[in-house]
């Protein structure tokens, strides 16, 4: 059994199954449940609220929210809500979004370092309850607070994670944020060069790198039947390699596969579309970037991963039986 394990909850299950895989996942001794909010699907601030009113101990976390869509205040006074829901017991978790989504909803990327450094600048001065004047580059506000008359007044405890992919937003985050979220279909050499610029960004703020969390997204297929298991991943990569370009290059993926994929897949891509293309996933690159297979061979991956630097992995039930993913990792 792991010492720290959490779990990843996106779309791929009923909304109102969630909340018992969140209950459940208490009951096993998991630490946190985080809710994903990436494609046009699932937001992330509806389930968290769920998943808080149906819990009592575990930690609930966004995994993650982008900085673009919600303005400083909302974005702040959501949290605000969410602690008010389950005193801390909420993180957040934010990162910087991706292209082409962003630009196809029309939102310009335009210096996403400076902009995620004055979100989070801002954001924990408004939760610290102060009045807030700020203009930045990309976040400009005049005398702004919590406009909390009735409850509690006092600061709230909501650590900020950045999910970070490249090794600039890595470094930033070493030096800024509570924790890192690892992003997930890396390999596990993708964590050490992501350890060298988060202690570089660590040493900038005189932090050192063991009292700095870093919990990973870890896509993880579980069955006694070890195909089935695989193909379930193959059908997840195929999609994702193809829609988010940045989880490609950190995987080490060839352009050749990816466009070749992207070719096949439309946007938002259908059933079919994935079917297609799935074939073109090759079973090593699933051994190497996720923890699929049978409870034994995915437990086995994600100790590599545990082994490279992730503090808790935050494990994504691809398909299947969610509550044989939970009972593999807490299980002696």
């Amino acid at each position: 059994m792991l010492k720290r394990v959490a779990l990843y909850l996106q779309d791929a299950h009923d909304l109102r199954d969630g909340l018992e895989y969140a209950r459940y996942a208490e009951e096993k001794g998991f630490e946190a449940v985080w809710q994903a909010e990436s494609r046009l699907v699932r937001d992330a601030i509806v389930p968290m609220a769920a998943y808080a009113a149906v819990t009592e101990r575990i930690m609930i976390g966004s995994g993650v929210i982008n900085n673009w869509t919600r303005n400083i205040g909302l974005l702040a006074s959501t949290f605000l809500t969410l602690d008010d829901l389950a005193p801390n017991r909420i993180i957040c978790g934010i990162g910087a979004w991706w292209d082409p989504l962003a630009r196809n909803v029309g939102i310009n990327r335009k210096k996403p370092l400076t902009a995620m450094e004055e979100t989070i600048t801002v954001m924990r001065r408004l939760l610290n309850m102060e009045r807030v004047s700020f203009d930045g580059e990309s976040i400009h506000v005049n005398g702004i607070e919590l406009d909390v008359v009735l409850g509690r007044k006092e600061p709230r405890n909501v650590p900020i994670y950045i999910g970070a992919t490249g090794d600039k937003m890595l470094e930033m985050t070493g030096r800024i944020a509570d924790g890192v979220v690892l992003n997930y279909c890396v390999p596990i050499e993708y964590n050490d060069n992501a350890l060298e610029h988060i202690y570089t960004g660590l040493k900038q703020a005189g932090r050192k790198l063991e009292d700095f969390d870093r919990p990973q997204l870890v896509v993880c297929s579980v069955d006694e039947d070890h195909e089935k298991a695989v193909d379930t991943t193959r059908e997840l990569l195929t999609q994702y390699l193809a829609q988010q370009p940045h989880i490609a290059k950190a995987s080490g993926v060839s352009k050749d596969v990816v466009d070749k994929i992207q070719a096949i897949l439309g946007w938002p891509a259908t059933h079919e579309q994935i079917q297609q293309a799935k074939h073109l996933v090759p079973e090593d690159l699933i051994h190497r970037i996720t923890a699929s297979g049978t409870p034994e061979e995915a437990r086995k991956k994600v100790q590599q991963y545990i082994d490279h630097g992730c503090t808790c992995p935050i494990l994504y039930p691809v398909g299947g039986n969610v509550k044989l993913l939970i009972d593999t990792f807490t299980s002696d």
